[in-house]
C-alpha cells in the first residue's frame, strides 16, 4: 500500500543529545509539513549534523522524541529508520569511492525490494545522463558535483518519505551549488518528500524552503519563515556570524 502524503509530516519534540557528559543538543523541538523544505541554520558547532544524525538513528538521543507521521522513530537502529522512508544525505556525501556509480546506487536502494530497483534504476540513469555514461567507473573519478548530483539521484531512486540533507553546497562552486538546490527543489516538487535541510549557506537556504530554524550551540536560537529571518539582520548576524553570506 502507497505511503499517504500525510505520513510524512516530522515531528522532533524536545531532542537532547548528549555527548560525554556535554549537550549537544538541548531540548530541540521542531516540525516539518508533509511535502515541505525546513532549513536548520547554524554556525560550525551548533548541533545541526547531530541533529540529523538522531533523527536518522546514527545517534541515539539522552531524551525526546522523533515523529515520521505516526511512527516513532527515535532510538531505533539506522537501518529501521531507513526502511520507514528516511533517507539521509551526509555531509561527505556517504558514497562508496572504490565502488561504481551504479553499484553506489544499487546499495542505497536495498531499502526496497528487487524488483522494483530494478523497474526504477534505468529510469534514474535515463535521467541523468552524465551518470549513465559513467554508471561503471569508480566513484572515486567523479567530480564534486558529479557525486552530488548521484548522491541527489540516490535520493530519487529510494523516494524517502523524508529527506535529511547536510550541507548540500558542501565543496561545490557557486554554478555548482545553485544546480545542485534547484535538483534538490524539484525533487521535492516531484516525489512530495518532506525535506530537512541543514546549510551554512544562509541565502540558498532560504531560497528553497518554507520555514526555518537556527540553532546555537545545541539550542533553538531563533526561527520563522524565510521573509522575517532575512528582516530581522542584526539577530541573524548575531547567531550566524557577519561571515555567512544571506544572498
Amino acid at each position: 500500500m502507497p505511503t499517504s502524503v500525510s505520513s510524512n509530516n516530522l515531528r522532533v519534540e524536545d531532542l537532547t543529545v548528549v555527548y560525554r557528559g556535554l549537550p549537544a543538543l538541548s531540548s530541540v523541538s521542531l516540525q516539518v509539513a508533509a511535502g515541505k523544505i525546513v532549513a536548520v541554520l547554524g554556525a560550525n558547532g551548533a548541533g545541526k549534523t547531530t541533529l540529523l544524525k538522531a533523527i536518522s538513528g546514527s545517534v541515539k538521543p539522552t531524551h525526546g522524541r522523533v515523529f515520521l507521521g505516526e511512527d516513532r522513530i527515535d532510538g531505533l537502529p539506522a537501518y529501521q529508520v531507513a526502511r520507514r522512508g528516511v533517507h539521509h544525505l551526509p555531509e561527505a556525501r556517504g558514497l562508496f569511492r572504490d565502488l561504481s556509480l551504479r553499484e553506489n546506487l544499487a546499495l542505497a536502494a536495498n531499502v526496497l525490494p528487487s524488483r522494483e530497483v530494478n523497474e526504477r534504476l534505468p529510469v534514474i540513469l535515463a535521467r541523468f545522463p552524465m551518470l549513465a555514461e559513467r554508471a561503471s567507473v569508480p566513484t572515486s573519478t567523479l567530480s564534486g558535483g558529479q557525486q552530488q548530483v548521484l548522491a541527489i539521484a540516490r535520493a530519487l531512486l529510494v523516494k524517502p518519505r523524508l529527506l535529511l540533507v547536510d550541507e548540500l553546497s558542501f565543496g561545490l562552486a557557486p554554478m555548482l551549488a545553485n544546480q545542485a538546490f534547484d535538483l534538490l527543489a524539484a525533487l521535492n516538487r516531484e516525489l512530495g518528500s518532506s525535506v530537512l535541510l541543514v546549510e551554512q549557506n544562509v541565502g540558498r537556504a532560504l531560497r528553497v524552503c518554507s520555514y526555518a530554524y537556527v540553532l546555537k550551540n545545541g539550542v533553538l536560537a531563533m526561527q520563522g519563515d524565510p521573509e522575517s529571518l532575512l528582516s530581522d539582520r542584526r539577530l541573524l548576524y548575531s547567531y550566524l556570524g557577519a561571515e555567512v553570506p544571506v544572498h
